[in-house]
């Protein structure tokens, strides 16, 4: 069963609308297997229509074929006809996608009732939630991409160098081995801007003594990779190493609760108490984790206010830190694939505290 099945057969058994009207190019890419930057995809309880412009058209009619392809000339005209042809009397678009403006537009030319009530975006969101095996082989490839980053860069980090130039390396090495891109900005910081989660790499040198912070990923075929490590520079103090274990402790409680039924909210409170039980609850401030596929940050979520129950096949982080203002912070991030008994931890790379 393709991708636009499973959403044809949930419509069948709901009420989201006669048709579903999507444009986002991450959605687009998940229900036809194709990258593009426009075309409209219109899905109906037994049909299915992508309308693209000429710049795509030969590429799609070779590739997509789980929909009819129609070359894109008078779009909105087009829209109503095959509504016309398909007894569409309401049409659902992608509330969390599309901007007010945007739907404003549709529903003065589109000649059926537009629902933006959140009930399709909810079921896209349901099914890209849950990979398939060629969706997790996929990201396995992506990991393995960052993985062999990781320990190129181990050997590129060293007193002088700069956050920026750390980053740079990281990234070149990324995209010259088969990366299709960055599965975000790559974040690289020293000494105490290691306190700052989403710190921006500049031009602080790493020094004896420092942590230094990567947190990075690949994408491959579309789909990203995720994980951070926390690496020593030189000789560390008995604080830092003390942080680390505690983070990597609240990891390891994460990782062995990592399972499908235990809600997002269980699996975050499995690292947090850890945290807590070592003094620093005030110093992770952070979610635990989030699902990564075509998107960084993806459903499910795993936080202190999730309400997402864990299934097999989701792709989640497990990203415990403690982040002390002024001095350093700490974090350890895998990935997982959550099955029925446990969890596939995508991530290889060595998480015991390495010291360059």
């Amino acid at each position: 069963m393709n991708n636009i099945e499973k959403l044809q057969k949930l419509m069948q058994k709901s009420d989201i609308a006669d048709c579903a009207l999507i444009t986002s190019d991450i959605n687009r890419r998940y229900f036809t297997g194709m990258k593009s930057s426009a075309g409209t995809l219109l899905v109906m309880k037994n049909a299915a229509y992508l309308i693209i412009d000429f710049r795509y058209i030969e590429r799609a009619r070779a590739t997509v074929k789980s929909c009819e392809v129609i070359l894109q000339k008078e779009l909105h005209e087009q829209i109503n006809a095959i509504f016309i042809s398909e007894n569409v009397r309401t049409c659902a678009v992608e509330s969390d996608c599309i901007t007010l403006g945007q739907f404003g537009s549709l529903k003065n030319k589109l000649g059926c009732t537009l629902l933006a009530d959140g009930k399709l975006s909810k079921a896209i969101n349901s099914l890209r939630a849950v990979k398939t095996p060629e969706e997790i082989s996929k990201i396995k490839q992506a990991q393995k991409i960052a993985e062999a980053g990781f320990e190129h860069i181990l050997n590129f980090i060293k007193v002088g160098r700069t956050e920026k130039e750390i980053q740079l390396e990281l990234d070149y090495f990324m995209l010259k081995n088969s990366a299709e891109a960055l599965s975000f900005d790559t974040i690289a910081l020293t000494g105490s801007s290691t306190s700052m989660p989403h710190g921006v790499p500049g031009e602080r040198r790493v020094q004896s003594g420092d942590f230094v912070l990567l947190d990075f990923g690949a994408v491959y075929d579309g789909y990203h990779s995720d994980m951070t490590r926390t690496v020593a520079v030189g000789q560390t103090s008995d604080k830092m190493k003390d942080v680390y274990d505690i983070v990597l402790s609240a990891q390891k409680a994460a990782l062995k609760e990592a399972r499908a039924g235990i809600s997002g909210v269980q699996l975050d409170k499995a690292a947090r108490d850890v945290i807590a039980q070592n003094g620093y609850s005030d110093y992770f401030g952070h979610s635990l984790g989030h699902g990564v596929g075509l998107e960084i940050h993806e459903a499910p979520t795993a936080s202190q206010r999730s309400k997402d129950i864990l299934e097999s096949g989701m792709v989640v982080t497990v990203e415990p830190g403690i982040y002390i203002a002024g001095e350093f912070g700490v974090r350890i991030e895998d990935f997982v694939v959550i099955g029925e008994n446990g969890c596939d931890n995508l991530t290889k790379a060595p998480k015991e505290l390495i010291v360059l």
